[in-house]
């Protein structure tokens, strides 16, 4: 579970990065998009660590007899 907990935060730090690189970069480019972009790296934030909270909560459950 451990090994697997490690995996989930490495590609969470990395999405949550990009977002907030793609967030710099909306905001210094003035282009129309902008501020979806912006609303959209805002929902991902919050989206993200929950779905990656929900999948680890998942994966204990299902497992719970191999860890007994």
């Amino acid at each position: 579970m451990d090994k697997i907990r490690r995996i989930l935060a490495i590609i969470g730090i990395v999405l949550l990065a990009g977002l907030y690189i793609a967030t710099i970069f909306a905001a210094f480019t003035a282009s129309e998009n902008s501020f979806g972009l912006f609303m959209a790296s805002i929902a991902a934030t919050i989206i993200i660590p929950v779905l990656i909270w929900l999948f680890t909560l998942f994966y204990k459950l299902s497992h719970k007899k191999d860890d007994e």
